[in-house]
């Protein structure tokens, strides 16, 4: 594996990030109501900062960032590229871009099984979200991440 380069998403990427998002193990079976219908579109690169991981010339993962109050909107590392560090560099690099924008904290509501990955790299659980049917039919964690 090369090094991980981490890029600006443009439109020309949604469909790839979809298709990215669609793919992950961690969101079939009991978790995969909560993708039904889901499409990224361009206009949604507007609003949301988003940075895209790039190994050897593929897409390994990306971020995006509600800006203002600061929270993670999503999160994916490729099933492929799972537990080689990309996850933890998109962070860093997510919270990197927060400090540009002025924030102090990212709010994080996390998959519930990705919630120890989050605390690995920072994340404090400030409580739970309650589900939100019929997409959302299971409790979230919610987090906090100071941003250095």
């Amino acid at each position: 594996m090369g090094g991980i380069e981490i890029v600006e998403a443009t439109s020309r990427h949604v469909d790839a990030l979809t298709d990215l998002v669609h793919a992950s193990r961690a969101y079939q079976g009991g978790y995969a109501s909560i993708l039904v219908g889901y499409r990224m579109k361009p206009s949604y690169l507007d609003d949301h900062p988003t940075g895209i991981a790039m190994v050897d010339g593929e897409i390994a993962g990306f971020y995006s960032l509600i800006p203002r109050p600061a929270e993670l909107d999503l999160l994916f590392v490729a099933d492929s590229a799972q537990g080689l560090g990309i996850g933890a560099a998109l962070v860093a690099h997510m919270l990197d871009r927060a400090a540009v924008l002025g924030a102090t904290t990212v709010r994080v509501v996390s998959h519930p099984p990705a919630v120890g990955f989050y605390q690995r790299v920072g994340a404090r659980q400030i409580g739970t979200v309650a589900p939100i049917p019929p997409k959302i039919t299971w409790s979230r964690p919610e987090l906090v991440i100071d941003v250095p």
